[in-house]
């Protein structure tokens, strides 16, 4: 009985050992070899091919402000990182790079077949900014890096940058600076102009409210206490005068009475004495009533009972009094005519007495003279009582308005304050910017420094030819061997022995060599030597001839 065939999609592949693959790499090592080949070629020819990239580069130093800023605050506030990715925007901005591209005559073949846009972008990922910051991660220095086929072009490159990054600096610090200046001095000039107008407006109020302004209610109170202890003085004045008044009115009478004597007789003497002491009487009765009305006066109006009663029984006093003198004057002229008669008694009394009558006469005058001084003072006391009396009715007039003008004073004085609180801010703040930009004009604020010059690279950066090689030639092992397997999975034909036995399951007996011609193998190897030394010859010479394009073109 036959052994059932088995399925040949069902059937498993045997488990590979070492010589199995020895046996595939052997049968498979053209397709091994040759990736590799190619790949070397390919991966020296690129490497030899591509330009070299030099490297230049510096460093800038960011040196802080020579004067503290506690005593010149900076018009600068942002932050240099800040400040530096700015400069960096406008260095690397496309009018700048256009123009150190046609000074420097920069990627002679990229220009010629691409547009200035993407030579520009090009540029800008060769050009590379790194910052170095300290320990309160701020920044202390950057490197400016340049990447250029030409290490001497690459180097002016970098020196070029570093001039633009310090003049750059040096020019947004000044503008920035003034800026604020020329703003805060506008600001200034305005908060000045409204402090102004302020100011007229309070003065303005004051003139048209002058007197009555509640700050001077104490002034006028004491302006007005003033004035009451006036009154006060020139009343008690008053009083003196008229008490001085009644005793030189007291001592005429007396002098008169004696005057009188000298021609009178005795009983006629009697009858004038008795009038002379009725008329002190009411003269004295006249002077305490007016004593009283000026008391009752700095109390009272005028329209007040007591006031009035006052003046009346002054009138009836004063009247009584007129008619006394009357009469005694009536008297006297009666005396006169009797002792102008030749009366030889008389004659010879007026004879015995010239000299005490004159001398008596004289006194009288006096007396007379110093009664009218006193009434004169008085009248002018009065006078004097009467404008007092207006100066007080208008200070109390102040006093009672001033309350009307407080509330628009108040917010005219706070309106006031606030103006010139804001104009002394603005004047500090424009002070300290004038300063800083003055700090600024003499480059004694932050400014930049160059710490270590553009250097001049020797070896290039890019590529890495050694490397690009033996990745190359690894990349082609790895190649080789991927076609190998995959063409080792798609063959199903039965290799060896083992093959046999294990899909067969068949027991081996012997085995026959496949038999060819000796000159087709002959032939074959011949051919197979002469295109692979060919092969290897061509990759030597191609890769020879990417060696020496590069070392006749290096610079």
């Amino acid at each position: 009985m036959q052994p059932a065939t088995p399925d040949p999609m069902n059937i498993q592949r045997r488990t590979l050992d070492i010589e199995d693959y020895i046996d595939v790499v052997r049968r498979h090592r053209a397709w091994i070899v040759g990736p590799m080949l190619a790949c070397l070629v390919i991966g020296t020819v690129t490497a030899f091919l591509w330009p070299d990239t030099y490297v230049s580069s510096a460093v800038v130093r960011v040196i802080p402000p020579q004067i503290p800023e506690r005593f010149v605050p900076s018009n600068v506030n942002s932050e240099i990182s800040q400040r530096i990715n700015s400069m960096y925007q406008s260095i690397t901005s496309r009018q700048t790079l256009t123009n150190i591209i046609n000074v420097y005559q920069l990627y002679p073949r990229d220009r010629k077949r691409l547009p200035m846009e993407d030579v520009i972008e090009q540029m800008k990922k060769d050009i590379r900014l790194d910052l170095t910051g300290g320990e309160n991660k701020r920044i202390q220095a950057f490197e400016i890096r340049y990447s250029y086929e030409n290490r001497l072009v690459a180097q002016k490159i970098v020196q070029e940058l570093v001039t633009r990054f310090i003049d750059e600096n040096i020019r947004t610090r000044a503008a920035q600076s003034s800026q604020t200046t020329e703003f805060l001095r506008e600001r200034f000039e305005q908060t000045k102009r409204d402090l102004d107008a302020v100011e007229e407006k309070l003065t303005k109020f004051r003139q048209e409210n002058q007197g009555r302004m509640p700050e001077e209610r104490m002034s006028n109170m004491a302006a007005l206490n003033s004035l009451d202890q006036r009154i006060s003085t020139l009343n008690a004045q008053i009083s003196r005068a008229n008490q001085d008044k009644l005793l030189l009115e007291s001592r005429l009478s007396t002098l008169k009475d004696q005057f009188s004597r000298l021609s009178v007789p005795e009983a006629a003497q009697q009858v004038e004495i008795a009038k002379n002491e009725r008329l002190a009487q009411l003269e004295r009765e006249i002077l305490n009533a007016e004593t009283n009305l000026e008391a009752v006066k700095q109390n009272y109006k005028e329209t007040h009972p007591d006031v009035r009663r006052l003046k009346n029984n002054i009138e009836v006093l004063k009247r009584t009094r007129a008619n006394l003198q009357k009469d005694e004057e009536a008297k006297k002229a009666a005396l006169e005519k009797t002792a102008a008669n030749p009366d030889t008694s008389a004659r010879k009394t007026t004879t015995n007495m010239p000299k005490e009558a004159r001398a008596m006469e004289a006194e009288i005058a006096s007396t007379q003279s110093l009664i009218e001084a006193r009434n004169l003072e008085v009248d002018n006391a009065r006078k004097e009582i009467a404008g007092v009396e207006r100066n007080i009715r208008s200070y109390q007039a102040r006093i009672e308005a001033a309350p009307m003008g407080t509330g628009q004073l108040e917010e005219l004085m706070r309106e006031r304050n606030t103006a010139a609180l804001r104009y002394e801010e603005m004047q500090l703040k424009m002070t300290q910017s004038q300063a800083g930009t003055e700090l600024e004009r003499r480059n004694q604020g932050e400014t930049l420094e160059l710490l270590d010059p553009a250097s001049l690279p020797m070896s290039p950066t890019q590529p890495k030819r050694p490397l690009i090689i033996a990745a190359s030639a690894v990349m082609g092992i790895v190649l080789g061997f991927v076609i190998a397997a995959v063409r080792e999975l798609k063959d199903t034909t039965l290799k060896n022995l083992k093959d046999v036995r294990a899909y067969t399951q068949l027991m081996i007996l012997g085995s026959v060599p496949l038999l060819e011609n000796d000159l087709v193998v002959r032939r074959r190897r011949r051919l197979a030597w002469l295109a692979w030394s060919t092969a290897c010859l061509a990759g030597i010479a191609i890769m020879a001839g990417s060696v020496f394009f590069y070392y006749s073109n290096k610079t």
